[in-house]
């Protein structure tokens, strides 16, 4: 299994758009990115590939990175930083099938299945699987397991993707806070790599009208608000997962420039070989 991090960014990206900051500059000087969010996974068995979400950058993450296009497509939930770039399947795919859950959000009285083949009906060239949640699905030679994850107000999910001949496991947290249901935890759990988001570090919990959540032994907040992992919430779920190795992604640019690009935060275009 080859994973690429297409995208690592929250929904303005790093450097974003209009951006002074310090963080923002580096980013340009040093030529790092943190385009919106996509994942890239390759069956090295198989030949097949899936993406997972459809970035607004996906022409650009494409060319940039020079990965294959997909064979199937995953979309985890309906905000645009991870759906809009479905559009670029035009005149792109002869076909494609994209897989999201059938599950109906009662905000929304529709499945992000349902969603998505009403707001993409144009492409003639899509079609959209429903998917039930903590079912595991074949998709290109994988076994994927969508798991609700908690980002208010809208259903969302996360995902665990299985190579079944050589035990390789990617887990992706989606967007969440660190309220994950104890069911998708145990899907989640022992990966081989573990892509959890972080917005922000917990320390700007004190900026949002919400404030933080689910603090820790330590009285630190995990969750950012109500939906978004801090970074010492997602480290924290690394460790509840026990992940063998984790990269914080879905980062905004609002990490000082001192621990920006620190480790473990990823930047677009990392590639990593499962198992290693």
């Amino acid at each position: 299994m080859r994973v690429t991090l297409l995208g690592t960014g929250d929904t303005t990206g790093t450097p974003t758009v209009g951006c002074g900051c310090e963080t923002c500059e580096a980013a340009r000087e040093r030529g790092l990115e943190r385009t919106r969010f996509s994942v890239h996974v390759e069956n090295d068995r198989t030949g097949e590939s899936l993406l997972v979400d459809f970035s607004p950058d996906f022409r650009y993450q494409f060319l940039r990175d020079d990965v294959s296009l997909p064979d199937a497509a995953i979309v985890t939930h309906i905000h645009f930083d991870h759906l809009d770039g479905l559009g670029n399947a035009f005149r792109v795919f002869d076909s494609l099938d994209v897989y999201a859950a059938n599950e109906t959000d009662p905000n929304t009285d529709s499945s992000v299945a349902e969603t998505v083949a009403t707001d993409y009906d144009y492409l003639d060239t899509v079609t959209v699987q429903p998917t039930t949640p903590l079912e595991p699905v074949r998709i290109c030679g994988f076994d994927v397991t969508l798991v609700p994850v908690e980002h208010p107000p809208l259903l969302c999910y996360g995902l665990a993707i299985e190579e079944p001949e050589t035990g390789a496991k990617l887990s992706i947290s989606g967007d969440t806070s660190y309220g994950i249901p104890a069911r998708s935890r145990e899907v989640l759990a022992n990966p081989d790599l573990l892509l959890a988001e972080a917005i922000v570090p917990a320390r700007f919990c004190k900026h949002h009208p919400a404030g933080g959540r689910h603090e820790g032994p330590d009285g630190i907040p995990r969750t950012f608000g109500t939906k978004h992992m801090t970074r010492e919430g997602a480290l924290a779920l690394a460790s509840d997962l026990e992940a063998e190795r984790t990269r914080l992604v879905h980062l905004a640019h609002y990490y000082p420039l001192e621990e920006a690009f620190d480790e473990p935060l990823a930047v677009d275009g990392e590639q990593y070989q499962l198992p290693e």
